[in-house]
């Protein structure tokens, strides 16, 4: 190469984009480079560590826009009103009459509850009239809507015809045909919320029905034990004992299996409220358990247990509902398991 060859622009001939040394004698003499920097000192991160947003740093889902007291509460209600018709139907076929009639009427104040909750948060009751518009097997929330509207009318006549004494063989058939739906109705709400995109509520799919089944029990058992003749709670102590253990269970296997999607479950006030959850549910059934509890002795001991597992029961439905809005405003419990899944896919 001679001085003619080079030239303003460069040397003649060359071709930059081709002729240019990259790759691995720049990555080399690189990596030289740093161990003589860095020698002694291990090696320096440069680039912060990544963090997870979305354009104009709002979040990648928009939250659910429910109130959380009109549809934790509709959760919770459902539930009670759907499991108390299982534990009045056994109370009727057991010669329980007391127990019987406190299921029967918790039921129906319960669904009447949930349904005044869902309609107040739709706005107007011609919304919910709306749904029964369509029949539509693959959507939770139009088989909900009809479920609703055949249960409700058979738990206010088993508990009409329970306190008026009037048309027993109608109200027989109503209270069975309510035992029927009744594990529909309590755990429905835990196949709608998981039907969702919500992070933390569609990853527990498998267990969150479970759960729901476990915390109705919990809570129909709970009203029983408060409400009913001390003699007559026997079925209700079983209950509350197996919902508990379910309930309990079924939620600690969900997180389990979630992994990251189930941290909002452990963080701030849904935390607080699981937590809350967990200790009156176990105390409770423990009480329940106790012998004294199904004594006219022990009617204290069981009105404790009783209002333990209500309580237990509700704050779940709230820490579920509050820790599922958590995990839709922050957008690494959306993109960390979409990536997981990729790479599954993938590799």
């Amino acid at each position: 190469m001679s001085e003619s060859d080079v030239t303003r622009g460069g040397l003649r001939g060359a071709r930059p984009g081709r002729d240019a040394v990259t790759g691995a004698q720049d990555a080399g003499r690189s990596r030289r480079g740093r161990r003589r920097r860095g020698r002694g000192r291990g090696e320096q991160p440069m680039v912060p560590e990544a963090r997870f947003s979305s354009y104009y740093g709002r979040p990648i889902l928009n939250k659910p826009t429910w109130q959380a007291l009109d549809i934790a509460g509709y959760l919770f209600l459902g539930g009670l009103a759907g499991a108390s018709s299982l534990l009045a139907a056994g109370g009727q076929a057991s010669g329980r009459p007391g127990l019987a009639r406190v299921a029967k009427l918790g039921a129906a104040g319960a669904i009447s509850g949930s349904l005044g909750a869902l309609v107040h948060d739709l706005g107007r009751p011609a919304r919910f009239l709306n749904m029964l518009r369509v029949f539509k097997p693959t959507s939770p929330m139009s088989m909900g809507s009809w479920l609703l509207a055949g249960y409700a009318p058979l738990t206010m006549a088993a508990a009409a015809a329970d306190v008026t004494g009037r048309a027993r063989v109608a109200g027989a058939g109503a209270t069975a045909a309510a035992a029927c739906l009744g594990p529909a109705v309590a755990t429905y709400t835990a196949v709608l919320l998981s039907d969702t995109a919500v992070p933390s509520w569609h990853e527990g799919y498998r267990e969150l029905p479970f759960v729901f089944a476990g915390s109705a029990s919990s809570a129909a058992a709970g009203l029983a034990l408060a409400c009913a003749p001390a003699g007559q709670t026997a079925p209700a102590r079983r209950m509350a004992v197996l919902g508990a253990g379910l309930e309990l269970g079924a939620f600690q296997l969900m997180k389990r299996r979630m992994g990251l999607v189930a941290e909002p479950f452990e963080q701030g006030g849904p935390h607080r409220l699981l937590r809350a959850a967990e200790l009156l549910t176990a105390g409770g059934a423990a009480l329940a358990a106790y012998p004294g509890t199904g004594r006219r002795r022990g009617r204290a001991c069981a009105v404790a247990a009783g209002v333990a597992l209500l309580t237990g029961s509700a704050a779940l439905r709230f820490g579920v509902f509050h820790a599922g809005v958590a995990s839709a405003e922050d957008p690494r419990y959306t993109v960390v398991p979409q990536r997981e899944r990729l790479r599954a896919r993938t590799g």
